[in-house]
């Protein structure tokens, strides 16, 4: 089955086009903004790349949270905009999941920066979950990161893991600006298609003018 996988929650803006497992086409740009204005431009260009009309494909997986209120959201329209002019169906990846499937199959936290003393935190054994994604303060996230190491190897992933290298010294510390699109895509090629929703842990930082 061939799968579009995108991400747009975090620092960067992601495309690609997987088969079975097999990359067909992928492309990554850094941005904190802009988003919007990429995507589209980048999906006709990895589909392009993949020799490949959009009508080949056989499902949509996206990126849906926690990150950025912006970028999330315009990945997941982008995503259903595309899913319901094609027919296809959608499938929603956590972006925690999506980094942690970049720190290889043994145990894994994902973590990202969420400003305010906070990170957004998952951990994965072996690419299963062992907690819920929550948004968490620093010390409390690192005595969780203590508490489920116990001595073992472990790989830190995303911008919230520098912050938390001290709790696990002997980690691993991986800081991509963004999630893997193909991971994206092999993630979702995995799972039964839902309803895109994007996840939220904590109200926006901005508020409305009282």
């Amino acid at each position: 089955m061939i799968v579009l996988g995108l991400d747009t929650c975090l620092n960067a803006c992601s495309v690609a086009v997987v088969d079975g497992g097999r990359v067909l086409a992928h492309r990554s740009e850094v941005m904190a903004r802009g988003h919007q204005e990429r995507l589209a431009p980048m999906a006709q260009a990895v589909m392009a790349d993949a020799g490949l009309p959009f009508a080949a494909l056989g499902r949509i997986g996206v990126t849906v949270g926690p990150g950025s209120f912006t970028g999330l959201r315009v990945g997941v329209a982008f995503a259903k905009g595309l899913a319901s002019a094609l027919g296809l169906p959608a499938v929603p990846v956590g972006a925690l999941e999506a980094l942690a499937a970049e720190g290889g199959e043994g145990l894994v936290a994902a973590a990202i920066d969420a400003r305010r003393d906070q990170v957004y935190l998952q951990a994965f054994d072996a690419g299963r979950p062992l907690m819920a994604p929550d948004a968490l303060p620093l010390g409390q996230a690192a005595a969780r990161i203590v508490e489920l190491s116990m001595g073992r190897p472990l790989t830190l992933v995303g911008s919230g893991a520098p912050l938390l290298a001290d709790a696990a010294p002997a980690a691993r510390v991986l800081t991509p600006e963004g999630c893997d699109a193909r991971k994206v895509a092999e993630l979702a090629a995995a799972r039964a298609p839902a309803p895109l929703k994007p996840l939220y842990l904590r109200a926006p930082d901005a508020k409305l003018p009282s």
